[in-house]
C-alpha cells in the first residue's frame, strides 16, 4: 500500500504526534477537526467561509445525499467538489451510522442493508460495493466502508453479529474500491474498527482491520451513549492494537475534552456536528467553557463571547447583540455563532499541534482543560 499519511513530530511526553495526510484535494495536517457538511454543505456556513478560516477538509453525509440529490446528479456536477464548489477534501461515510440511528427503519442481512427513506418512506438497498460506487461517483477523498454499528445496551450476541457483518463487508468493500481504483479512482477507503465495548472483540476487530494494510483505519462504535470514562478506554485499548504508521479516525467526537483526550491517545481525526448544532441552539464554545447565549445576564453586556477569541465575530459583535439575534431568531444567529464554534475548534487544532511540537501537549492540555472548567 502506498503510503499518504508522514508522521512530523511524535511528543516526547506522550503519544501526541503531528502529521499530514496527503490527499488528492490537498494536504492534510493532522491532528485535524472535520465539520460535518451532512447535505454537502456545513449549516449556516459558505464554502468561503471554510476556507477563511482555513479548514483542508469536510465531511458529507453518504445516506442523505444518496437520497437527495443522487449520487448520478452529483456525479452530472463533477462530483462533490464540482456540486458545492467545495475544491478541498471531502471525507464521506458510509449510511452505516444511519443504520444505526434509523434503526427502525432498517433491516440488515449479510448482503447488505434494506431501509426505508425518512424522506418519501422508499425503499432502498445498501451493499459494500454499491456504497463504495456511490462514494466513487462523489469522488469522495476519503470514503467509508459500510459497517454496523451497535447500540451501547445491545447484547454481546447481537455485537459478535455486527462485527462478522461488518468484518465481511470490509472485504467485499475493499475488492470494489480496488476495482474503482483501476477505472481511475483517486481516493482512498478507510475500515472501520467496531467490537462494541467488548476487549476481545475490539482486538479481533483491530487486528483484522490492521492486516489488509488499508490507507487510514477509523474506530466506531465510540460516543454512542457511554460514559467518558468506557469512551476513553475502549478508544486507547483499541489502539494499542493499530499500526503507528497510519492516519488514525475516531468517528463522531467535538467537544474540546474528546478532542484533547482523543489526541493524548494518538489519534489524527475526528469529526462531529455538535459545534454548529450547539450554535445554532446559542451555545458558544469559550477559553471558559460553553457560554448560552440566552441568558438574561447577557443582555446589557457589551464584551465580545470569548476575548481570547480572535475570530470576526468576537472582534466585532457584543454578546448582547449576538442574544438579541438569537432571541429574535434572525438566520444572522446561526451563521455567527457557527462561524465562531468553527473557528474555536480550529485555533484549537492549532494550538495543539504547536504543543505537540514544542514537547508539551500534556501540560497544554492541563491548562486548557483546568480553564475551559473554570465557567464563564
Amino acid at each position: 500500500m502506498n503510503e499518504i499519511f508522514d508522521i512530523k513530530h511524535k511528543s516526547a511526553d506522550g503519544k501526541a504526534r503531528t502529521g499530514v495526510i496527503h490527499l488528492p484535494h490537498g494536504d492534510v495536517q493532522t491532528p485535524v477537526f472535520m465539520p460535518v457538511g451532512t447535505n454537502a454543505t456545513v449549516k449556516a456556513m459558505p464554502k468561503d467561509f471554510l476556507e477563511e478560516i482555513n479548514f483542508e477538509i469536510i465531511l458529507a453525509n453518504t445516506y442523505h445525499l444518496y437520497l437527495r440529490p443522487g449520487a448520478d446528479l452529483i456525479a452530472e456536477a463533477g462530483g462533490l467538489h464540482g456540486f458545492s464548489k467545495w475544491n478541498r477534501n471531502f471525507l464521506t461515510d458510509s449510511g452505516g451510522f444511519q443504520v444505526f440511528s434509523l434503526s427502525k427503519l432498517r433491516k440488515i442481512t449479510d448482503d447488505g442493508v434494506k431501509f426505508q427513506s425518512n424522506i418519501d418512506g422508499s425503499y432502498h438497498f445498501f451493499t459494500p460495493e454499491n456504497v463504495v460506487q456511490t462514494q466513487t461517483k462523489f469522488n469522495s477523498d476519503i470514503q467509508m466502508q459500510l459497517d454496523v454499528c451497535t447500540g451501547y445496551n445491545e447484547p454481546r450476541k447481537e455485537a459478535e453479529s455486527a462485527l462478522k457483518i461488518t468484518s465481511d463487508w470490509l472485504l467485499r468493500a475493499k475488492k470494489e474500491w480496488e476495482t474503482q481504483k483501476e477505472n481511475g479512482y483517486k481516493g482512498m477507503l478507510f475500515p472501520i474498527v467496531q467490537g462494541h465495548f467488548h476487549e476481545d472483540l475490539r482486538k479481533q476487530s483491530a487486528e483484522f482491520v490492521s492486516g489488509l494494510d488499508m490507507p487510514g483505519i477509523a474506530i466506531g462504535g465510540l460516543s454512542v451513549g457511554e460514559s467518558a470514562q468506557e469512551f476513553t478506554h475502549f478508544m486507547n485499548y483499541t489502539v494499542q492494537y493499530l499500526p503507528e504508521s497510519k492516519p488514525k479516525y475516531v468517528m463522531g467526537i467535538g467537544t474540546p475534552e474528546y478532542i484533547l483526550d482523543a489526541v493524548q491517545a494518538g489519534i489524527d481525526m475526528f469529526d462531529c456536528v455538535l459545534p454548529t448544532r450547539n450554535a445554532r441552539n446559542g451555545s458558544y464554545f469559550t477559553h471558559n467553557g460553553m457560554l448560552s447565549i440566552k441568558q438574561e445576564r447577557w443582555t446589557h453586556s457589551f464584551e465580545p463571547v470569548d476575548k481570547q477569541c480572535n475570530c470576526k465575530v468576537c472582534r466585532t459583535y457584543t454578546r448582547a447583540y449576538l442574544r438579541h439575534l438569537f432571541k429574535e431568531q434572525e438566520i444572522l444567529s446561526s451563521i455567527l455563532a457557527s462561524y465562531h464554534n468553527l473557528y474555536f475548534l480550529h485555533n484549537m487544532i492549532h494550538e495543539i499541534r504547536d504543543a505537540i511540537e514544542h514537547d508539551c501537549f500534556e501540560q497544554y492540555r492541563k491548562d486548557f482543560l483546568e480553564k475551559f472548567h473554570s465557567g464563564v
